[in-house]
């Protein structure tokens, strides 16, 4: 089990700069709808950090939405910031999303409604695109990626038991490898690898991490394939 002192940011980076960015060219509405209705061959890079931890939880199925808000100039990722509170990942910045329950027809189902309960974002504003592979996290959920273009003039009411902040990154920037953080460290005799793609927001820092970071290098790849 991680230590609550754990820092992130701390561990040693190997960095991704020698990696070519998305070109712009393909992060438009028009060119994910083609790509997702005939998705190229591509392999998830690292889809399971649940098998670095010795646990006997079988992993719970989830699902986030990952949204991408169609600007006039450009794509944007919206993101919240968990509350400090939560069981797992508190304080994180993550997709919104959650465990998927037996009413829900499907992830993305399951993904609309943790949406809309945690930051308001109604369903009608959303038009999905489809999924990336499954990625099973450290905390043992098996996470379906929902992708979706989100028009704007959409309005939000975070749930402040859940969300402490919502926030836009560019797309552009999350597709960049030059942003792309690999860590690695050891602890009790199990190393552990994952990804960071910190963004300086105005006067703030957002360290995206874990398995939001995880899923957006899953997203790189299946963009670049």
């Amino acid at each position: 089990q991680m230590k609550t002192t754990f820092d992130p940011a701390l561990a040693p980076i190997d960095a991704f700069a020698s990696e070519s960015p998305v070109d712009a060219s393909r992060l438009t509405p028009e060119w994910l709808r083609s790509r997702f209705r005939q998705p190229a061959d591509w392999t998830p890079e690292f889809p399971d950090e649940h098998r670095l931890r010795d646990t006997s939880r079988t992993p719970v199925p989830a699902s986030v939405l990952v949204p991408l808000v169609v600007r006039d100039d450009a794509l944007s990722l919206l993101l919240t910031q968990r509350t400090a509170h939560l069981h797992d990942h508190a304080g994180q910045i993550s997709f919104p999303g959650g465990r998927i329950e037996e009413s829900d027809a499907s992830p993305e189902d399951a993904a609309f409604r943790e949406t809309e309960e945690e930051i308001g974002l109604a369903r009608s504003h959303v038009e999905v695109l489809g999924t990336l592979g499954e990625y099973v996290t450290v905390t043992a959920y098996r996470v379906t990626p929902v992708v979706g273009l989100v028009r704007p003039g959409f309005e939000l009411a975070p749930n402040p038991q859940e969300v402490a902040d919502v926030f836009e990154v560019p797309l552009a920037f999350l597709m960049n490898p030059a942003n792309h953080r690999r860590h690695q460290l050891e602890a009790e005799g199990v190393v552990r690898q994952w990804f960071s793609m910190p963004y300086q927001d105005g006067a703030q820092q957002r360290f995206i991490w874990g398995a939001t970071a995880g899923m957006l290098r899953n997203f790189y790849r299946f963009l670049m394939a």
